[in-house]
């Protein structure tokens, strides 16, 4: 019997150079400030570059897509008096991840987010 796993396989291509791994580190910390235009810009810039930078920048950018649905979740219900509270704490649970992510990558690791929608493939 074999488990099945909701986590993808981690990165399996080349070794990363130096400037896959600050590209990656980058396409997480620019998430903090630009959401997905940072990210995006990136990946859709770099991805046949090279295989880390497609990786990290599609994590990053599926990290993104499914924190803008919890600030979605968040400013509905924002009048209900609970929005005020996802909001802060979806805000902290983005930068603590995202930096974490950056430092993972800036080492060559390829980071996976605990909490992924993964749409982009």
């Amino acid at each position: 019997m074999t488990e099945m796993s909701s986590i993808p396989p981690g990165y399996s291509g080349p070794e990363p150079d130096k400037d896959a791994r600050n590209l990656a580190m980058l396409c997480h910390l620019l998430s903090i400030i630009t959401m997905f235009l940072g990210p995006l810009l990136i990946w859709l810039l770099k991805k046949d570059s090279h295989p880390f930078v497609d990786d990290q920048g599609k994590e990053s950018l599926n990290f993104q897509l499914t924190i803008f649905i919890g600030y979605v979740i968040g400013g509905a219900t924002y009048f209900v008096c609970i929005g005020l509270f996802i909001l802060i704490a979806l805000w902290i649970f983005h930068l603590v991840m995202a930096i974490n992510a950056a430092m993972k990558a800036g080492e060559g690791i390829a980071y996976r987010y605990p909490i992924n929608l993964r749409l982009i493939k």
